[in-house]
């Protein structure tokens, strides 16, 4: 279930289990219904990420479009929605699937935005300082492991592949495809000691051009030859 957005007089916008301020335990006031925030985070990255032309958007070659110009096409599409409610999203996402820059004005003008990964139109992305850990994870339907086997994770329909941090984070992305999804375990160390680029994206997300087999293993067997 997607939590509220809450917004404490003192520090911002959050969202927590309990409901209260992170910082200071102020219940605060209801900003947007669980509902709400999921269909505009979903209706925001799909414009970063998918149809910015649509949105009426405009990315430039690292993907970061105007703040102003997304705060118009949500206005445009939810009556209920604003600046504050798209500042909000942005600020509390718990995957970090946004980026934002900071203002080049008092009136906010400035401000741009971006997806942090997910992408299928054509944005380059630069590379990140982050380390890498030594494994990662990809859950999957586990009618593609003999596809996966013999090829290795492609992008398909996305710029790159997304690996997670973790099992359980690979989980919860590959039920979106199978009820009971199998989890890969990712070699990256041995992929960036032979000059494969991982990068981190977000906060539990890190992509790749590709994945080859042999440095996959999950599944009912190892996985495949490089």
């Amino acid at each position: 279930m997607t939590e509220p957005i809450r917004n404490c007089p003192d520090h911002g916008p959050f969202a927590t289990d309990d409901d209260r301020c992170p910082r200071c335990g102020d219940e605060g006031e209801t900003l947007l219904s669980g509902d709400r925030r999921r269909r505009l985070s979903k209706y925001a990255s799909g414009a970063l990420r998918h149809f910015p032309e649509d949105a009426g958007l405009e990315l430039d070659e690292r993907g970061w479009a105007s703040l102003e110009a997304l705060v118009d096409a949500v206005e445009r599409t939810y009556d209920w929605a604003g600046a504050e409610h798209v500042a909000a999203v942005i600020a509390t996402d718990p995957k970090g699937r946004f980026e934002r820059t900071g203002s080049d004005g008092d009136d906010g003008s400035g401000d741009r935005v971006r997806a942090a990964y997910g992408h299928s139109v054509d944005v380059d992305l630069e590379p990140t300082d982050a380390p890498v850990p030594d494994e990662l994870y990809h859950g999957t339907d586990p009618s593609n492991l003999a596809s996966i086997r013999e090829s290795g994770l492609r992008p398909m329909s996305r710029q790159h592949v997304h690996l997670s941090v973790s099992p359980e984070a690979a989980r919860r992305v590959g039920r979106r495809h199978a009820s009971d999804p199998v989890v890969l375990v990712v070699d990256a160390a041995e992929m960036l000691a032979d000059g494969r680029r991982i990068a981190k994206r977000g906060r539990e997300t890190y992509t790749t051009d590709r994945v080859p087999p042999a440095y996959l293993e999950g599944g009912d067997e190892p996985v495949g030859d490089r």
